[in-house]
C-alpha cells in the first residue's frame, strides 16, 4: 500500500488554475509562470518564555506574484500554518485581487502557533520578530509588500507590526502604508471592521438582480423575502447577515460550532448575536429552535446558504442534500471541489470566495491610498461641497417658493464621510467585478462562476506580463 500523499491547498488552486486556462488561449509558459509562487520565505525565531524555557517559531511569507507591486496578503496565526497553505492562499490572493481589479500581487503570511495559549506579552513579542525577519529581507514595505490580519490576527497585531516597520525605517514618509487592518488611531480607514461582510451582501444582492439567472433558479429577483441561512456569526457573518436582513431578506438559520438556531418566522440579527455574547451560545434562546448538531442546518431548505465560518464545510458526504439554490461563499474554501461539481451538476448557484469575500483587501486597498496620500478621504472636499449644496437648495427655495424641511436638507447637503466614500468604493469594485465575471460565464458558455472567476484574473495576469514583455 503506498503512502498516502499530503493535501496540498497551492496544487488544488493549480488545479482550478488549470481548468479555467483550457477555455483560454493562454501560452503555456505564461501560464506556467503564472501558477508558480516568486519568493518563499520560511524562518525560525526563539521565544523566550517567562520561566526561563525557550521555544523556537517558525514564521512564513510567500509572495506568489509580483507581476504587480506591492504584493498583499493577510498573516495569520494558527498552528495548522503550513507552507503549502500559505503558498495556497497566497496565490488565491493573486487571483482575487485581478478578478475585482485591484493592483497588488498575491501574498501571504503565517505563524504556527495557536495564538490561544499566549498573553499578550508572548504574541507582541512573536509578532515584532516576525516584523523584523521580514523587514531584514525585505519581505514587508509600502512599495513592497503590504500584509493584513488574517484568521487569529487583528488591529492589534497590525499596530505592532507597524510601530516596528517605523522604528526600522525612520526616514520613510509612507511607513504607515506598510501594513493594513490597522486601529484608525493608527491610520487605519473608517469601515474596513464590516468590509467583507458588506462586499458578500452588495455581491449576493448582485447576483439576485439578475433576472435570467433567477429564472433558471426558479426564484424572484431582489433579497427581499428571500430565506437564507448563515453559518458562523463572527464578524464576516454577522455583517453579511445584518446588511442582508436590512435589504428585506429573512435570515431562518444562524450555525455555530456549538449549536445552531432555527426559526422559519426569522431572527433578529442584532437580538441573537447579544444573545450569543452575553451567554457563549445559543441555547436558551427563546424565538427559535435549538439545533444541537449545528452543521446539519447546511442542508436544511433555503433560498440561499452562505458558509461564512470555515474551509470544507460542505462535501462530498453531504453536498447532494444540499437544498439552497444559492451558495455564497462568504469563507475561504468552504466548498470542496468534489462538492462543487455535484452542486453544479444540481444546479446549484456557487458564488465562488474569490470574489464574494473580496471586500476585505479591496477596502485595504483604499486604506493604503489613504496612507501613501496622509489624508483622510473626504477631509479636503467635505465642507466644499456642503456650502455648495446648501447654496444650490437656496437658490431652488428662491426659484420655486417652497421651502425643503430640515430633514431634507441634512440629507441632501450633507458631505461625504470617509465611510460614505470607502462604501461607494466598494459597492463600485464588488458590482463591477459580478457583471464581468456573469458575463464571462454566459459568454463562453461555463456552468459556474468560479471557473469564470478565475479566467478574468488570469486574462488580466496575463495581459500585465505581456505588456512588460516577457512572453508574446
Amino acid at each position: 500500500m503506498g503512502i498516502q500523499e499530503e493535501y496540498s491547498l497551492f496544487n488544488d488552486v493549480c488545479r482550478v488554475v488549470d481548468h479555467a486556462a483550457s477555455h483560454m488561449d493562454i501560452h503555456p509558459g505564461l501560464l506556467d509562470q503564472i501558477k508558480q509562487c516568486n519568493s518563499v520565505y520560511k524562518f525560525s525565531f526563539p521565544l523566550r518564555n517567562g520561566d526561563g524555557t525557550y521555544q523556537v517559531i517558525e514564521g512564513y511569507r510567500v509572495q506568489h506574484s509580483q507581476h504587480k507591486l506591492p504584493v498583499k496578503g493577510g498573516i495569520r496565526y494558527s498552528s495548522f500554518v503550513n507552507e503549502e497553505e500559505v503558498k495556497g492562499l497566497a496565490a488565491l490572493m493573486t487571483y482575487k485581487c485581478a478578478l475585482v481589479n485591484i493592483p497588488y500581487g498575491g501574498a501571504k503570511g503565517g505563524v504556527a502557533i495557536d495564538p490561544t495559549k499566549y498573553n499578550v506579552d508572548q504574541l507582541e513579542k512573536i509578532t515584532r520578530r516576525y516584523t523584523s525577519e521580514l523587514i531584514k529581507k525585505k519581505f514587508i514595505g509600502p512599495a513592497i509588500d503590504v500584509p493584513a490580519p488574517d484568521y487569529g490576527t487583528s488591529s492589534r497585531e497590525m499596530a505592532w507590526i507597524v510601530d516596528t516597520f517605523e522604528a526600522f525605517n525612520p526616514d520613510v514618509i509612507n511607513a504607515k502604508g506598510c501594513v493594513t487592518g490597522k486601529p484608525l488611531s493608527q491610520h487605519g480607514i473608517d469601515g474596513r471592521t464590516e468590509a467583507t461582510g458588506m462586499g458578500v451582501f452588495i455581491g449576493i444582492r448582485e447576483a439576485v438582480s439578475v433576472k435570467e439567472d433567477m429564472q433558471k433558479l426558479g426564484l424572484s429577483v431582489g433579497l427581499a423575502g428571500k430565506k437564507i441561512i448563515v453559518q458562523g456569526l463572527g464578524n464576516v457573518g454577522y455583517y453579511s447577515a445584518k446588511f442582508l436582513e436590512e435589504a428585506g431578506a429573512k435570515i431562518i438559520g444562524i450555525a455555530e460550532y456549538n449549536g445552531g438556531i432555527w426559526n422559519e418566522e426569522g431572527i433578529n440579527v442584532d437580538d441573537i448575536k447579544a444573545y450569543q455574547i452575553e451567554n457563549k451560545s445559543f441555547k436558551g434562546y427563546g424565538k427559535g429552535k435549538f439545533i444541537e448538531d449545528s452543521k446539519s442546518l447546511l442542508t436544511y431548505p433555503c433560498d440561499i446558504l452562505i458558509p461564512a465560518a470555515l474551509e470544507n464545510q460542505i462535501t462530498i458526504e453531504n453536498a447532494a442534500l444540499v437544498q439552497a439554490k444559492i451558495i455564497g461563499e462568504a469563507a475561504n474554501g468552504p466548498v470542496t471541489q468534489d462538492a462543487d461539481r455535484i452542486l453544479i451538476d444540481k444546479g446549484v448557484m456557487v458564488i465562488p470566495d474569490m470574489y464574494l469575500n473580496a471586500g476585505g483587501v479591496t477596502v485595504s486597498y483604499f486604506e493604503w491610498l489613504k496612507n501613501l496620500s496622509r489624508v483622510s478621504f473626504g477631509k479636503l472636499e467635505k465642507r466644499y461641497d456642503m456650502k455648495k449644496y446648501d447654496i444650490l437648495l437656496e437658490s431652488i427655495e428662491k426659484a420655486t417658493g417652497d421651502s425643503f424641511s430640515d430633514e431634507q436638507k441634512e440629507l441632501i447637503v450633507k458631505g461625504a464621510s470617509e465611510r460614505d466614500l470607502v462604501n461607494s468604493g466598494l459597492e463600485e469594485t464588488m458590482v463591477t467585478a459580478y457583471h464581468h465575471m456573469n458575463g464571462v460565464k454566459k459568454e463562453k458558455d461555463i456552468k459556474d462562476l468560479r471557473t469564470a472567476g478565475f479566467i478574468v484574473a488570469l486574462e488580466r495576469i496575463a495581459i500585465s506580463y505581456m505588456d512588460l514583455g516577457i512572453f508574446p
